[in-house]
């Protein structure tokens, strides 16, 4: 009998975390659960790392380690918080780990648990995008191996499996198109974050489903396109299907569409992911063709989504522009989350940002290290704070 896999959750209170949980929880004599970090949400964080009597619990922020510790008093799990913690935890052993913290916070957790060699599985886009050619180094140095956990490139790594990555002629990621997708473009700059975080098709966090309606979390998406599977930008598009049922489809030179059909059930891509290189059963929906009816396809209006136009010019520029690209993008989000800002005007400060740190040179076209990562990201954040407050 094998030993039971050894399993971390970075950013388990997340919609991406509980359902990785949930699976783990369906074969729980399977998996020894190494960590779980979460944010704020203590109460969650300290029941799931009880239940699966996991190692240690860490909270990224240090102010709440009263409370992680008291919830977990008498439960033998170690609690922990703060970033050298998070780090520290993705740094233990494990076989298989899950990369769901949001934002840029994530890339150096998952880097730590790809020296250990494990497989790490990222749902961390940013990670990609700020850093994709040291995160696949750094697994191909240490022996690790990097599995997408978003639906769309998990859709297009099992389209290729089996096929020649130079037959590919183009691939296109789908977009639901979010909250605004029928709204008239002039209407946009009225919208408030509420309208922004009601999602037509999923059940998502506040920023990841206005980064929906804004198609940036699609822009990110593009660029780590590009960094997963080493594409042409030129070969990489982008579709807006509402139905949500056709993750992505990967081209071929003889002319030939394959697709991956699925319900809008993000333990799919994870379920994938963790079974990897099994496929097993899972407790998603089986689909019925004849009750959906028919699928819709709309090509994406860049006045509408400008955020689509600037990760093409990104992936054209590499370096650390995908570092810059999201750090302005996370100020942005904030800025109209906290109503200082329109909904438009994200893509103008993110834009704006681009065009300055580029100006200044030295800062884009620069070996890509965690340090010069991170450096990136505040000089970003510092510049996208100052675009706003001009304003």
């Amino acid at each position: 009998m094998s030993r039971p896999r050894r399993i971390s959750v970075l950013g388990a209170t997340g919609s991406i975390g509980q359902n990785t949980l949930d699976l783990i929880g369906r074969d729980r004599e399977s998996y020894e659960v190494v960590a779980l970090t979460g944010g704020r949400n203590i109460a969650q964080l300290a029941k799931d790392a009880s239940d699966l009597r996991a190692e240690i619990a860490v909270t990224a922020h240090e102010d709440a380690l009263p409370a992680l510790r008291e919830a977990l008093a008498g439960s033998g799990v170690e609690a922990a918080a703060g970033e050298a913690a998070l780090t520290e935890a993705a740094s233990r052993p494990a076989d298989w780990v899950m990369s769901a913290i949001v934002g840029a916070a994530g890339l150096a957790p998952g880097l730590a648990a790809l020296e250990q060699g494990a497989t790490l599985a990222l749902a961390n886009k940013e990670s990609m995008v700020c850093a994709g050619p040291l995160v696949m180094a750094t697994a191909e140095r240490h022996g690790g191996q990097v599995l997408p956990v978003d639906s769309e490139h998990s859709a297009v790594f099992q389209a290729l499996i089996g096929e020649d990555i130079s037959a590919v002629e183009r691939v296109i990621i789908t977009a639901s198109g979010g909250a605004f997708r029928d709204w008239p473009v002039e209407r946009l700059a009225e919208a408030t974050p509420e309208e922004a975080a009601t999602h037509p098709n999923w059940a998502m966090g506040q920023r990841i489903t206005i980064d929906s309606a804004s198609l940036f979390n699609k822009a990110l998406e593009l660029i780590e396109t590009r960094e997963f599977f080493g594409l042409d930008p030129a070969r990489i598009e982008a579709v807006i299907h509402p139905e949500s049922m056709i993750h992505a489809l990967v081209g071929f030179c003889d002319g030939g569409l394959m697709a991956h059909v699925g319900p809008p059930d993000m333990r799919h891509a994870i379920g994938f992911a963790l079974h990897h290189p099994e496929r097993r059963a899972l407790p998603v929906e089986r689909l019925d063709l004849t009750q959906i009816g028919q699928f819709t396809f709309r090509a994406p209006d860049e006045t509408r989504w400008p955020a689509l136009r600037l990760a093409r010019e990104v992936m054209e520029v590499r370096g650390l522009a995908g570092a810059v690209f999201n750090a302005a993008k996370e100020v942005a989000l904030d800025a109209f989350i906290a109503r200082e800002i329109s909904f438009p005007r994200m893509a103008g400060v993110v834009e704006e940002t681009l065009d300055r740190i580029s100006a200044r040179g030295g800062h884009i076209a620069v070996e890509i290290s965690l340090d010069n990562v991170r450096e990136a990201d505040q000089l970003a954040r510092q510049e996208a704070r100052l675009i706003i407050e001009q304003v």
